[in-house]
């Protein structure tokens, strides 16, 4: 059964995976809220409806001991240079059940000055979150999918991003610590000081 982390919460990925991990994937997924129907001048003028689709962005950053950017993958560049991190492609709605933006990790194939991998969500449009509800990043192991953890956001606010979480190198493997840490930006070069600041 997968852990259920809260923020700030750190588990060791190679003693809860019961063996060394050489593939994974970070799933993360929100939902728009519902907005409220208007009345008939709302109509008129344009407001009220049913709900909107929300334009969120996966990304991930990797960096090295010192906390230098080494690379990044997002939609604007779905493969890291050395192709160890592949970005499944943007969802530009929201809408559906699951993951709605996969990044692949091959960590047998990172560089070995990798020490960090922060996973970050930015709202392209600008929209803020108190327009997403049931916002969550799941780690699953990539060789049998049998999901290692999750952590769901439940804090809203008037942020365009969200530094999720992280994974990071020690003696004994891989760890994961849950961030929700709220910062402002429309992509993952914006935000990219934010995401460093949880290290």
């Amino acid at each position: 059964m997968a852990i259920s982390l809260s923020k700030g919460q750190t588990i060791n990925l190679s003693k809860d995976s019961g063996s060394g991990l050489t593939k994974v994937f970070m799933g993360l997924g929100w939902d728009p809220v519902e907005q409220k129907k208007g009345g008939f001048l709302s109509s008129i003028f344009g407001g009220g409806g049913s709900g909107g689709d929300i334009d969120l962005d996966a990304s991930v950053i990797m960096l090295d001991a010192g906390k230098q950017v080494i690379d990044t993958v997002s939609f604007a560049q779905l493969t890291s240079k050395d192709g160890s991190i592949k970005h499944g492609g943007d969802n530009l709605t929201g809408q559906g059940d699951g993951d709605d933006e996969v990044i692949y990790v091959d960590l047998t194939r990172l560089p070995g000055t990798a020490s960090h991998l922060v996973f970050t969500v930015n709202s392209f449009r600008g929209q803020t979150f108190n327009d997403v509800k049931n916002a969550f990043a799941r780690l699953v192991d990539d060789t049998n999918h049998k999901e290692l953890c999750r952590y769901t956001l439940t804090e809203q606010g008037a942020h365009t991003g969200v530094v999720m979480a992280s994974m990071s190198k020690g003696g004994d493997g891989w760890h994961m610590t849950a961030h929700g840490k709220p910062c402002q930006g429309r992509t993952v070069a914006d935000i990219a000081r934010d995401a460093v600041s949880v290290l």
